[in-house]
């Protein structure tokens, strides 16, 4: 089996949708299947991807409207759009519903494997983005992601699990930006392996205990209902 990044393939041409895998599956990709966007939308609910390749022309609910619903949840996944229409006013509609690409058919295999390749490259980049200091300082507290420890507001060291410490990290790193339920999935639980909205409620309690002056009424660690978590800290 591949380890490699993987990608949701949505096509239901089957000649088309056998070729694309088997030359993904040859690159390193690990490829899952989906024959048309409700089934698409229904995946993405249980794994996480790095990459969507989806086809406008779906039956029952075509692309454009899958990708709508892929950016009304939320999620940051890039989607390369795949498309037998070559009008600029089609490709600009795709690219205004949430595709990041658009190619049109008949393509170059070449050329699709390459934007595969520079789109996944791109989110990881992203998603890879580090602090430039082992230590941050908030309002009464201090953490030490290197030593996985922090000085809570209450003055109290506060020794810190390594996915405390990812979370912590993560959501900082984002300040005053929402981060969704499902980067935080695949950044500190990694690949296929998702633990429940409680678990991540759990964490958000936990510092909202460790560092909050008033843990009922949080400043820095916010809920963001039915889209995911917020560090909010005042400039």
């Amino acid at each position: 089996m591949n380890n490699g990044p993987s990608i949701l393939l949505v096509e239901d041409e089957e000649n088309l949708h056998e070729a694309l895998k088997l030359n993904l599956e040859l690159e390193g990709y690990q490829v899952s299947s989906a024959r048309d966007g409700a089934e698409a939308l229904r995946v993405l609910e249980q794994e996480h991807f790095e990459l969507i390749i989806l086809d406008i022309m779906l039956p029952e609910m075509d692309g454009i409207t899958v990708a709508e619903n892929i950016r009304i949840r939320n999620l940051e996944i890039p989607i390369l759009m795949l498309s037998a229409r070559n009008s600029s006013a089609d490709r600009v509609l795709g690219l205004k519903k949430g595709a990041d690409d658009y190619l049109t058919k008949p393509f170059n295999l070449e050329e699709l494997l390459l934007r595969v390749s520079k789109l996944i490259e791109k989110n990881q980049k992203l998603q890879d983005r580090t602090l430039l200091n082992d230590q941050y300082q908030f309002g009464a507290n201090q953490i030490d992601f290197k030593a996985q420890q922090a000085t809570g507001v209450e003055g109290k060291i506060i020794e810190l699990s390594k996915k405390e410490t990812m979370l912590l990290k993560l959501l900082i790193e984002n300040k005053n930006e929402v981060v969704t339920r499902e980067r935080i999935l695949n950044i500190v639980w990694g690949y296929q392996v998702y633990p429940t909205t409680r678990t991540i409620d759990n964490f958000i309690l936990g510092f909202r205990k460790y560092f909050e002056p008033d843990s009922r009424n949080p400043r820095y660690f916010q809920s963001v209902r039915g889209v995911g978590y917020k560090f909010t800290e005042e400039y």
